[in-house]
């Protein structure tokens, strides 16, 4: 069985003052504990009280690191911000993570406590709880911690704060002013980050953005990821009986909303799963350069297909990473009448569909939308941003509400951008793998406030395994990824960045 000690024999090879095993893996052992320490004060992003105890302990982990921390006021709940002090001949570096976390039930989980960190390893049928005296000896770096926020995004914010402490202990000066922004509202969109980032600007002006989220690519080989999409979402509602009605005696004659909404949204994309709205994918265009970064990628279309069971994809570029490129229209959820043990033989009363719509930096969410919209009309449909009236109904013979989500937006930095070939050439560099670079990622990430404002480049370094189970019941992080995130951080903040 592989021993943490032996992760780290790369790790003791590049640093210039060269510890012994023991060490390094008492370091990571003081990282487990204190993660377990920062899992134990829950984070629910819909709960205040959660945020303002986390902040309290942030305050107090920084400040014994030696940075100044302020907590920023916002429009809602506060920002966590804490720099080092400046030095005018340096370039600054500004890190975002978050400490809120999704929503816990706890009977979903396998633990008693989603809040209190579970030890396990792997097993041939999934995991075998281990107690954590277990880590006098040496362990497996594939065994895990389970608990929320281990990996999204609690994990990397202890993988930073103990790389500042291995710099410290080793003697290594910084070449960077940091400043650190951590969020309490990602996990519900992060509303008040616009306004936010523009009250403070001043305060977090800096050369260039790392955000320290998410998961390594699949293939497990270390990440940077230079962009990712945004998101909308609009609400489509249409109408039949003003109450739901038999269907024995009003079949064939009532209008039946979930047939016109089911037309309507048939419409939107052709066999192969393009958008077929003029217009929804103008402006984008991919050379021959960007198509080989694509290509790069270590995927498997049939990996993608085998794990996700479906024989063809959709057809929105040739491959996976091509198909990232675009902006999404997606059905996220229908909803009409009654299924299951509850149906009932009636003509529905409305059909209603939640849609969202993934953003790349070359499509506007609100011109995407009003594409979306002018093809409603263009169906026959008379739109509407509220539920009708009597007199609407009988006006217009067919109707649909929609209701607009506010507008996230994507980023994409260049490829070429000196701060990301030193990314990747640090990580490559340190652990003498091949650096996947990622041009956009699916998900979303409220990091485009940053770039607008600041307009710095921005880039993503996640830290952690890529089944971690982040927003679902037995999210875990393992220990090896853990190990990595500080040789990680440890690299980036003791290299220079060439001229």
């Amino acid at each position: 069985m592989k021993k943490l000690s032996c992760f780290f024999v790369l790790l003791i090879s590049l640093t210039s003052h060269s510890q012994d095993a023991s060490a390094i893996k008492s370091h990571v052992a003081h990282a487990i504990e204190e993660l377990r320490e920062f899992i134990a004060i829950p984070n629910d992003a819909l709960n205040a009280d959660d945020i303002d105890d986390n902040i309290l302990w942030l305050k107090r982990k920084f400040g014994e690191r030696g940075f100044n921390t302020a907590v920023l006021d916002t429009e809602n709940l506060p920002l966590f911000f804490a720099a080092t002090p400046m030095e005018d001949a340096k370039p600054t570096m500004l890190i975002y993570m978050h400490f809120d976390g999704q929503s816990v039930d706890p009977s979903k989980w396998d633990q008693p406590n989603p809040y209190t960190t579970v030890l396990k390893k792997p097993v041939a049928n999934g995991f075998e709880t281990v107690s954590f005296d277990a880590l006098n000896d040496d362990i497996d770096y594939n065994w895990r911690l389970f608990g929320r926020s281990t990996s999204d995004d609690k994990g990397p914010i202890i993988m930073f704060l103990n790389a500042m402490d291995l710099l410290k202990k080793e003697g290594k000066e910084i070449p960077f002013n940091l400043k650190i922004i951590l969020d309490g509202e990602e996990e519900k969109s992060s509303k008040p980050l616009p306004k936010a980032v523009k009250q403070y600007r001043e305060l977090l002006e800096a050369d260039f953005l790392v955000i320290a989220d998410g998961p390594i690519h699949a293939s497990e080989l270390p990440t940077v990821v230079y962009g990712c999409r945004g998101i909308t979402t609009m609400t489509l509602t249409t109408y039949g009986p003003i109450k739901p009605q038999h269907s024995g005696h009003y079949g064939n004659y009532a209008p039946n909303p979930g047939f016109q909404l089911s037309q309507l949204l048939a419409g939107m994309k052709d066999a192969e799963g393009k958008v077929t709205i003029p217009g929804y994918y103008d402006g984008i265009q991919l050379d021959e350069a960007t198509l080989d970064v694509l290509k790069s990628v270590p995927d498997s279309d049939a990996a993608i297909s085998e794990k996700l069971q479906f024989k063809t994809s959709e057809k929105v570029g040739g491959f996976y990473q091509e198909s990232l490129q675009y902006p999404s229209l997606n059905i996220r959820g229908l909803g009409s009448g009654w299924i299951g043990p509850k149906r009932r033989t009636i003509v529905p009363e409305s059909a209603t569909a939640e849609l969202d719509l993934r953003l790349v930096p070359e499509t506007d969410g609100t011109r995407l939308k009003n594409l979306v919209k002018a093809y409603i009309s263009s169906q026959g449909y008379h739109v509407l941003d509220h539920v009708p009236s009597k007199r609407e109904r009988m006006a217009y013979d067919k109707i649909v509400t929609v209701e607009e989500g506010s507008v996230m937006d994507a980023f994409r930095t260049e490829l070429d951008n000196p701060y990301g070939t030193f990314l990747v050439e640090t990580l490559q560099k340190t652990f003498n793998k091949d650096v996947v670079r990622w041009r956009i990622m699916g998900g979303t990430v409220p990091i485009a406030p940053f770039i607008n404002e600041l307009k710095i480049p921005a880039f993503i370094v996640p830290m952690v395994n890529p089944d971690n189970n982040q927003h679902s019941p037995n999210e875990n992080l393992k220990i090896g990824q853990l190990a990595y995130g500080i040789q990680a951080l440890y690299a980036i903040l003791s290299n220079t960045p060439s001229k």
